[in-house]
């Protein structure tokens, strides 16, 4: 039977899941885009571009880099809990 117990249960586990993919491609991103600012105060650019591009390819770079691990990571979530479902409900 399904509990307040066992329902937090799952929603904390997906909610950790989802918060540990989105440190895995915007970390990155974050530190990248620190780079860049100190560089653009540095020499005074202050070109859009510099700061936006850099950031972009790095997150391409963890899409690709990740990817594998963000898809597997997605569907075990995925299938463990339609295991639970049969048993939780009814």
């Amino acid at each position: 039977m399904l509990t307040p117990e066992i329902a937090a249960g799952l929603v904390s586990n997906a909610i950790q899941i989802t918060a540990l993919i989105v440190c895995v491609l915007v970390v990155p991103s974050l530190l990248g885009g620190l780079v860049v600012s100190v560089f653009q105060a540095a020499t005074q650019i202050n070109e859009q571009m510099l700061s936006f591009l850099p950031r972009l390819l790095i997150t391409l770079g963890m899409l690709i880099w990740g990817g594998n691990w963000i898809l597997r990571t997605l569907s075990d979530l995925f299938i463990e809990t339609f295991k639970q479902a049969g048993t939780l409900v009814g």
